[in-house]
């Protein structure tokens, strides 16, 4: 797996973020069934920016108590070192993503300008924010991976013709048939790298 160009989801893939989404949900009143920014973008433009500033500062409180997950450093160590492309893609904010990244002590692996919050890019599974980092690294999709924990991580990825994996630390299998792989842990994707 020797793919010059990574992107990473970032909740639940790099950051333990602790954040429950239906929780999230129902504070703002919004059905369980649907996206939360989707299902925000189709109520009526006042409710709709009230309800952005709200998620944005739910958002901040669990970007503030994020923690790396295990072995996550010494992948994306072990990418840096051998001069790989880091950046992120993730359907939170630009500006809760780097906070989540310093609060996990991993802001030294992404430049800032290659973190794409929603704001940045249409949100996954659109593949606007992998094109945009491709475009940005003038890289092509066959030297690029997308990793992610949720559905949407890998629909991006295989609209973009990206390689895709799965990051299943709980071991569900809920999207594996999305992915070209499946991991569930950090130590397991290096050592498919190191191979």
């Amino acid at each position: 797996m020797n793919f010059s160009h990574w992107i990473f989801d970032l909740d639940n893939t790099l950051a333990d973020s602790a954040i429950n989404f239906n929780a999230m949900r129902q504070e703002l009143g919004l059905p369980l069934e649907t996206g939360m920014l989707e299902a925000i973008e189709a109520r009526p433009a006042a409710e709709a920016a009230s309800l952005k500033r709200r998620l944005a500062a739910l958002e901040r409180e669990y970007a503030l108590r994020a923690r790396p997950l295990p072995g996550v450093h010494a992948l994306l160590s072990s990418l840096a070192a051998r001069g790989f492309r880091l950046g992120i893609l993730t359907r939170n904010s630009h500006a809760n993503a780097l906070q989540t990244l310093a609060a996990c002590n991993l802001a030294e692996f992404f430049d800032p300008a290659h973190v794409l919050g929603r704001d940045e890019a249409a949100p996954k599974p659109d593949p606007d924010g992998i094109r945009k980092l491709l475009a940005a690294w003038g890289a092509a999709p066959a030297n690029a991976v997308m990793v992610g924990d949720f559905r949407y991580d890998l629909e991006a990825g295989r609209r973009a013709a990206v390689t895709t994996v799965y990051y299943d630390a709980a071991g569900q299998h809920l999207w594996t048939a999305a992915a070209d792989f499946r991991v569930q842990s950090h130590a397991e994707l290096l050592a498919l790298v190191c191979e």
